[in-house]
């Protein structure tokens, strides 16, 4: 299968982070997936492999908020609502997982609003 450098950078970026990174109990990880039109957060135990708390701008409530997912407002929105329902299944401490995005834009809009809401990185 031929792949674009592109396609490469972006495989071997994520690698170079989720080498480093692992979800425990006490620190459980923060997965962010971004699409052009979305964007999604997850709370991970890779212990358990069980997703502890999560949002997207596919939920009705950030949905009604903003109509178009794929800014940084929506972003914020997203950060603010999974910090709170990792707060609320008493997670305090996260690693964040940026995957093979850079630490720029939409991603760090959502880093960002997650740490306000009482996050600890």
């Amino acid at each position: 299968m031929n792949r674009t450098i592109v396609q490469v950078r972006r495989l071997r970026r994520q690698r170079h982070v989720r080498k480093r990174l692992f979800g425990t109990a006490e620190r459980p990880r923060l997965a962010v997936f971004r699409s052009s039109k979305h964007i999604y957060a997850q709370v991970i135990n890779d212990e358990t492999a069980t997703t502890l708390a999560s949002a997207s701008t596919m939920d009705s409530e950030i949905k009604g908020q903003h109509p178009y997912g794929g800014n940084k407002a929506a972003a914020e929105t997203v950060g603010r609502i999974v910090a709170e329902r990792a707060k609320k299944a008493g997670i305090d401490k996260i690693c964040f997982d940026r995957r093979s995005y850079k630490y720029h834009g939409r991603v760090q809009a959502l880093a960002d609003a997650a740490r306000k809401a009482g996050l600890q990185f």
